[in-house]
């Protein structure tokens, strides 16, 4: 629903976001076993990396935009934040196979503990992400690891 998508090699047709795909029955989608074959195989290449199903976990419990579409935008909004936390988090485990002195050491768990807070996001706390400047902390923190690479 949140995700626009334009015609194309990998979309059969266009879908503005907020919408949902006219292929979806639920949850599910009714064409996932052909995606190729039905022109979408933008599907089969993305993944949001299990943003959506804590959204739906943690944020959003038990809503359902279809009831009440009022939750499209904030779903939304929420999903794109999450899904750039869920992005930074793989890369952040993966620093973790590096042997990076201890102040590198003590800014990776920081980090860590501010992308995957022990209580959880909420649609305030997703909201506030940027505001918080752990993205630009984030990327302060990659750039470090060239040398350890």
């Amino acid at each position: 629903m949140a995700l626009p998508f334009d015609k194309g090699d990998e979309f059969a047709l266009d879908k503005p976001a907020l919408h949902p795909c006219p292929h979806l029955a639920g949850h599910a989608c009714q064409i996932h076993d052909r995606l190729e074959a039905s022109g979408f195989s933008g599907c089969r290449g993305y993944d949001c990396l299990g943003a959506g199903q804590r959204l739906m976990a943690e944020v959003f419990p038990g809503q359902d935009w279809r009831q009440d579409a009022t939750l499209r935008r904030p779903m939304a909004d929420g999903f794109a934040v999450l899904r750039r936390i869920h992005a930074g988090l793989e890369l952040l485990l993966a620093t973790q196979k590096l042997d990076l002195p201890d102040t590198l050491a003590q800014e990776r768990a920081a980090l860590l503990d501010s992308y995957h807070p022990a209580t959880g996001w909420t649609l305030a706390t997703l909201q506030s992400f940027d505001a918080q400047g752990l993205p630009r902390r984030f990327s302060t923190f990659m750039a470090a690891l060239r040398p350890y690479v």
